[in-house]
């Protein structure tokens, strides 16, 4: 008999809105398997900055995707990362509470850290309708923010954090991480290691199997049309600070005093987007193009058009506890080569031999990287892709780590292979 599973994830989004789809993809296997998914999220954008699945009149809107319930909340609205955020955030957590009450009760609910306080709603709708709760901890507040310099370790603020992060791992069954250092972390805030384990993200290789195409007409279609004889450098993702797309710019300017026949595409949405453009008018580049974010599902036909990805972190952000952006494993099922500028002791990339990582904040070193991709044979840079693509689909199959999941949420016995999974510590993504 199928169980229920309530996911909060304030940023969840359907694979026709750009963004991961990490909820969505679980949940999806999870229906298949005969088990019923709700997720609750934000109606209004966090890429797009604009309400996107709810009006502004309405205070939640049900709609059903694949098989899967997503209950779209009304939330505040915000265009920066300011205090409107946090109050957009106080207003997911506390609206989510009143968007239950015609569903089905839940076996299980999954409180997910983008923001603690969704996690935090989520333990309430635990205690309210007698449901098992699981904290996925996806980012780790506040020590993240501390590590940025945002928050002072010793603050009321940070104080105040800490002190319910470890409330949640109190009263979680289980706490879910993404990335290897997390298991660290969490077991050096005291919480016993049999109760933590590893979830990475995953990826639907069927979307990489038979892609969406783009559309005919679409300005991204008519421009990879345009440079289809030149060698395409693309970056796909997240335009905010702590992509370091101004470096990636930088690089393409060296790049280009060496071959006037290699083309950088930045494709989607952000903050840091205008700030960009102004970049490229004042360096004058030629060999630069912007073009607008896409769904999720067309992902893999942007990605399939491309010869080499890039992707480049600030230095310090991720470099203790590992990383696990969803641009990377997309970008490792497309089966191209990846160039990183990530300061990290964990990079997938060098795990799976299918490109190259260098040093972040040096341009230099980018561009040297690009070039010597760029003048590798064919072959060379297909085998690269080809480590890439076979990589994921050992450690991030959606299939697979769905079988983890049931395991974690008590809904399957799971063989010898899954427990090792489980239990042992990853040295990989």
């Amino acid at each position: 008999m199928g169980k229920r599973l309530w996911i909060l994830n304030h940023y969840a989004v359907t694979p026709d809105l750009p963004g991961g789809t990490r909820h969505f993809d679980f949940g999806r296997e999870l229906v298949k398997r005969g088990h019923e998914v709700t997720i609750f999220a934000s109606g209004f954008g966090h890429k797009t900055r604009k309400y996107v699945k709810v009006n502004r009149t309405e205070r939640f809107r049900v709609e059903m995707y694949d098989g899967v319930r997503f209950i779209w909340i009304n939330t505040s609205t915000y265009s920066k990362n300011d205090w409107r955020r946090v109050l957009n955030m106080l207003s997911y957590s506390w609206r989510v509470l009143g968007c239950t009450k015609d569903l089905a009760k839940p076996d299980a609910i999954i409180g997910s850290c983008v923001h603690p306080f969704a996690a935090l709603s989520g333990w309430w709708l635990s205690r309210r309708y007698g449901a098992e709760f699981f904290f996925e901890e996806r980012d780790l507040w506040p020590q993240t923010l501390v590590d940025a310099g945002i928050l002072r370790r010793n603050g009321i603020l940070a104080s105040a954090l800490y002190r319910l992060e470890s409330f949640l791992y109190n009263k979680a069954e289980k706490v879910i991480v993404l990335k290897p250092g997390d298991l660290d972390y969490v077991t050096k805030r005291g919480v016993s290691r049999d109760k933590v384990v590893w979830l990475p993200q995953g990826i639907d290789l069927e979307r990489f199997d038979n892609p969406e195409p783009l559309e005919a007409d679409s300005e991204i279609e008519e421009c990879f049309k345009r440079y289809e004889d030149e060698f395409k450098v693309v970056y796909v993702g997240a335009f905010g600070l702590l992509n370091m797309l101004d470096f990636i710019v930088e690089s393409a300017s060296i790049v280009d005093a060496y071959h006037h026949d290699i083309h950088f595409f930045f494709i989607g949405d952000g903050p840091e987007k205008e700030g960009l453009f102004r970049v490229i008018e004042d360096k004058g580049l030629r060999n630069v193009t912007i073009l607008p974010a896409v769904p999720k599902v067309q992902v893999p036909s942007v990605l399939a058009k491309s010869d080499l990805l890039v992707i480049a972190y600030r230095p310090m952000t991720f470099a203790h506890y590992g990383i696990s952006p969803n641009k990377l494993v997309d970008y490792m099922a497309s089966s191209r080569p990846v160039v990183t500028a990530i300061d990290s002791w964990h990079n997938p990339v060098l795990e799976a031999n299918c490109g190259i990582a260098v040093e972040p904040e040096n341009p230099q070193a980018l561009a040297k990287a690009i070039i010597e991709i760029y003048e590798m044979p064919k072959e060379v840079r297909k085998q690269l892709g080809m480590n890439g693509r076979r990589y994921v689909e050992k450690y991030h199959d959606i299939k697979i780590l769905a079988d983890q999941l049931e395991m974690i949420l008590g809904w399957k016995s799971a063989s010898g292979a899954l427990v090792s999974s489980l239990n042992e510590k990853p040295g990989t993504i």
